[in-house]
C-alpha cells in the first residue's frame, strides 16, 4: 500500500512521522512525502530533537532514531509536490502535526485542504494527530462544509496546548501557540455537535511500541485520530489495520 504524509518544509513534529513512517515501512508499505513546492527535503521542529527547555519536553530517543533513518530515505530527501499531485491514486493519507510557527504553511494551505477533501471523498484510510485534526477540520466538501462535521476525533487537547504554552512562553513566546484560538475549539467549530470531541484522558506519559496503556485514539469508519506524540504508536497501529 502506498501512504502519502504531507509536510510542510520545517517544524512538523519529529514523532508524529517517524514513528508512523517506521511502522508503515516495516510492514511493508511505500510512505511517499510531499512539500508544497517538492524536491527539497523538509525538515522537523529542532527543538524537539535537542529539548525544547532545559533539554526536556523533545522527542523520546527512539522517535529520533527513526527520524535519523527516515531523513535519510530517498522519499524524504526528494517529496513531491502537493500542488500538482493527484491524491486520490493513494491507498491512506495520514496528516501529522506540529506547533511551531513552520506548521502554517502546511495547515493554512488551501491547495493542501482540497486535495485532503479529494481524498476524503475516496472513503480510503485517513489518520490525523495532533495539529494534523486541524488541517483536516479546515477541508470542506463541495457544500463548503467540513469533511469531519459527522465524525466522531480527538486532536490536541486544550489543556496540553495551554499547559505547554505557560510552561514555556517567558522563554519561547507563543512557540506552543501557533494560532490564536486553540486547536480543541477550532475543530469543535466544525463539527455538527460538540459530543462528538472526544478528549481522552488526562494523560503526561507516552506510549510505546510494547505500551499502549498511556495512549489514547478515537476510531470512526475510515477515520483514525489521535491527540499528541504520546499516542503515535497506537495511532500508527490502527492506521495500519485500516490499510490491511
Amino acid at each position: 500500500m502506498r501512504v502519502l504524509v504531507p509536510l510542510p518544509d520545517t517544524d512538523f513534529d519529529t514523532t508524529e512521522v517517524a514513528v508512523p513512517w517506521r511502522m508503515l515501512t516495516d510492514a511493508g508499505h511505500e510512505v511517499v512525502f510531499a512539500t508544497e513546492h517538492g524536491g527539497a527535503a523538509p525538515r522537523c521542529d529542532e527543538r524537539l530533537l535537542d529539548g525544547v527547555l532545559f533539554g526536556k519536553l523533545g522527542a523520546y530517543p527512539e522517535p529520533i532514531e527513526f527520524y535519523d533513518d527516515m531523513i535519510t530515505t530517498d522519499a524524504f530527501l526528494h517529496p513531491l509536490s502537493w500542488l500538482d499531485l493527484d491524491v486520490t491514486v493513494f491507498d491512506g493519507l495520514l496528516l501529522a502535526g506540529g506547533h511551531a510557527p513552520g506548521m502554517r504553511q502546511y495547515l493554512g494551505s488551501a491547495q493542501l485542504q482540497a486535495s485532503v477533501a479529494r481524498f476524503w471523498a475516496t472513503g480510503k484510510p485517513v489518520g490525523a494527530i495532533c495539529h494534523g485534526v486541524l488541517l483536516l477540520a479546515r477541508s470542506k466538501d463541495a457544500d463548503g462544509v467540513s469533511v469531519l462535521a459527522d465524525r466522531r476525533t480527538t486532536c490536541l487537547p486544550k489543556y496540553m496546548e495551554r499547559g505547554g504554552y505557560l510552561l514555556t512562553a517567558w522563554k519561547l513566546g507563543r512557540y506552543y501557540r501557533t494560532y490564536p484560538m486553540y486547536v480543541e475549539d477550532e475543530v469543535i467549530a466544525h463539527l455538527a455537535s460538540a459530543d462528538q470531541f472526544e478528549r481522552g484522558p488526562r494523560e503526561t506519559k507516552r506510549g510505546t511500541r510494547t505500551d499502549h496503556g498511556p495512549a489514547f485514539v478515537v476510531e470512526d469508519g475510515n477515520y483514525v485520530s489521535a491527540r499528541w506524540p504520546g499516542d503515535a504508536y497506537l495511532f500508527a497501529e490502527r492506521f495500519m489495520h485500516r490499510l490491511g
